[in-house]
């Protein structure tokens, strides 16, 4: 493989890394295999990152920013705050098209909680997300769309409590979880009770929010 940019080196690095710990685990993969994937030599690995835990970090980080970029793009067009929320709740980054990936190498970090490095880079990275969905709240409270009976930051910590549970049962493969028998969602009912229903351009109203879940 040529010669690639500092910044593009690390990219292509981490993207393979990515594939990696998905396909073998964070522990059991090695700087040796991460080399073979890349199609580089480990010094190459190591004039980027100082281990194999110095990557992880790295992919844990990005993985947030990638989130917020996303919300960001999907939120552009949005009509207003209750909107806003119900893109949110619809594109839940663990298991989106996007993001899945990345998100199952993140649980991984479970194996690592000891560590505190790999713990501050969970924590900052679940803190960001939290940050962005208070504002979020805040907006469509401060629109009267959402209850104020509730602080922003606790409607924030659960929307991310029963985002990364219903990623958790996505990753273990559990099929059909989420719907009842006439094709309900849960994605629905935590749309409806936060922000109720939606209405459209036209004055229709809207079930709930889009997403990558197959419908019944």
């Amino acid at each position: 493989m040529g010669r690639l940019p500092a910044a593009k080196r690390r990219e292509q690095l981490l993207d393979a890394a990515l594939e990696l710990f998905a396909s073998l685990g964070y522990a059991r993969a090695t700087t040796s295999e991460l080399a073979k994937a890349a199609g580089v030599t480990e010094p190459i690995i190591y004039r980027h990152f100082a281990s194999k835990k110095d990557l992880f970090i790295a992919l844990i980080e990005r993985t947030g920013q990638q989130t917020l970029e996303q919300w960001a793009q999907e939120l552009k067009d949005a009509a207003d705050p209750a909107d806003r929320l119900r893109r949110i709740i619809g594109d839940n980054p663990m298991v989106s098209s996007r993001g899945r990936i990345a998100y199952r190498v993140l649980l991984q970090s479970i194996t690592e909680s000891n560590d505190e490095q790999i713990s501050a880079a969970v924590s900052n990275h679940i803190k960001s997300v939290h940050m962005f969905l208070v504002r979020e709240i805040e907006r469509a409270q401060e629109g009267h769309r959402v209850t104020t009976r509730f602080s922003a930051e606790l409607l924030a910590w659960l929307l991310i409590h029963i985002g990364m549970g219903y990623g958790v049962v996505t990753a273990l493969g559990v099929e059909r979880h989420g719907f009842d028998e006439s094709g309900s969602h849960v994605q629905e009912i935590i749309s409806r009770l936060l922000v109720g229903r939606g209405e459209s351009k036209d004055g229709s109203k809207s079930e709930g929010p889009k997403s990558d879940i197959p419908r019944a």
